[in-house]
């Protein structure tokens, strides 16, 4: 017997290419429970988690009020589609995060909880993104797929290694799960047989399967297939023309023009593309149930990310967070549309009687409220309805209350994605109102 799950499911397939199809209401494609309505597959729980480094601006991060009636401060104003959708947390914080008072010791654990080895030494915890992936992601082709905007930091900054910064997900304590940086390798990941270099089409291998699937589903499932297929080959165009705009970011470059030719399938040099690419690619892997677990960190915490598309270039993004600025505003802004753009495509999925938003937990949250360092407490939002068990248009605060660790927000998650512990991190304790 194979020991993966998926080997019941349905694939578009081509020479080195294997394509999962999206959910089908006509029948079962994923090898999952059958429901004998419909004949169709229960869509499952996703789960992703999102960060951004440095916090946000102290008096625009908020929101009041539930439902279609919650109010929200300017940092969150692209969310306003979605606040029926969207919690707001308020309060949550981990212990060991407070040791340091610094990036990296605020940063390593910040998915586990974990105590920190310093002194060069580099030890943190198992994150929750990875716990799930281990216990459940046999059933999907791409157990976790981890993906990052901004490449780690190998140094170290007061006796703490800034891999801590750079790394939200840890495989094991002693292991930052490798980030996937390239959108064209997290691309062939998810659809190619062997991640390589290569000029055939994804699209272009699975079309004569894909022909031949068309025939035997019905009309509804057809427009669903083609809209999806339509859907790849347009990343594959885009992830094809990226990096030809030459904006670039982090560091200023010492020369003003590149001295050796420009590398092959490289990262994109626009910012804003990059970080559309990989939301899209997330898209399409929990849109296929290619995977279920994915993490993106937008970037680092101690960022020297710049924002030229925002006419924000004079300063990196880790000084820039000291101050509450118009402009810190604005790429506060500009990081929560990548959650808001990523909401509104789940959302445009729709599964059965649910869409792939609502059969999603999104996780977002950086290291510290505010780029003073002020990690008591944490800016936190989950977007999605967990497959129906995760109630939205809410605000929760947790700063006066005796259970406000972010890891019992973490045993609330898992559960919604078929996970019970009793344990993980520092708690032992869910958030009952999640």
């Amino acid at each position: 017997m194979s020991q993966h799950h998926f080997s019941r499911r349905t694939f578009l397939r081509g020479l080195g290419v294997t394509m999962a199809v999206p959910w089908m209401e006509s029948t079962s494609v994923w090898g999952d429970v059958v429901k004998s309505t419909t004949g169709s597959s229960e869509a499952p729980v996703r789960f992703a988690a999102l960060f951004s480094g440095n916090g946000f601006h102290s008096k625009e991060w908020w929101a009041k009020g539930e439902g279609k009636s919650m109010e929200l401060g300017k940092v969150l104003a692209s969310l306003q589609p979605h606040r029926e959708k969207l919690t707001f947390i308020r309060g949550l914080y981990n212990a060991e995060a407070l040791k340091g008072n610094i990036h990296s010791s605020q940063t390593g654990n910040l998915l586990s909880g974990a105590p920190l080895a310093s002194g060069g030494e580099i030890k943190s915890g198992t994150s929750i993104d990875q716990l799930l992936a281990q216990k459940n992601g046999r059933s999907t082709k791409v157990s976790s797929l981890v993906l990052g905007c901004e490449p780690a930091n190998p140094s170290v900054h007061k006796n703490y290694s800034m891999m801590y910064s750079s790394h939200i997900s840890w495989s094991s304590p002693t292991t930052p799960t490798p980030l996937e940086l390239y959108p064209a390798l997290a691309f062939d990941r998810l659809f190619k047989d062997e991640v390589h270099k290569g000029d055939q089409s994804v699209l272009d291998a699975v079309l004569t399967d894909a022909k031949d699937f068309r025939k035997n589903i019905s009309s509804s499932d057809q427009r669903k297939l083609d809209e999806y297929l339509d859907s790849v080959r347009e990343v594959e165009q885009r992830i094809a023309g990226a990096g030809k705009k030459g904006e670039l970011q982090g560091w200023k470059p010492t020369l003003a023009k590149p001295n050796i030719p420009r590398p092959a399938d490289g990262i994109p040099q626009n910012i804003a593309d990059h970080m559309r690419l990989m939301v899209d690619i997330l898209v399409l892997g929990f849109q296929t149930d290619t995977t279920r677990y994915t993490t993106l960190k937008l970037n680092n915490d101690h960022s020297s990310l710049r924002f030229p598309h925002l006419g924000v270039d004079y300063m990196i993004h880790h000084l820039l967070s000291h101050s509450d600025t118009a402009d810190w505003l604005k790429v506060n802004q500009f990081f929560i549309e990548q959650l808001a753009y990523l909401a509104k495509k789940l959302d445009a999925i729709q599964e059965g009687e649910r869409t792939a938003l609502d059969n999603s937990v999104i996780l977002y949250c950086s290291s510290m409220l505010t780029g003073n360092h002020e990690a008591n407490q944490l800016p936190v939002l989950v977007v999605g309805g967990g497959g129906g068990k995760l109630k939205g248009g809410r605000v929760l605060d947790y700063m006066n209350k005796p259970n406000r660790k972010m890891c019992s927000l973490y045993l609330s998650l898992m559960e919604k994605c078929g996970t019970k512990l009793e344990k993980f991190g520092d708690s032992a304790e869910k958030l009952a109102e999640v």
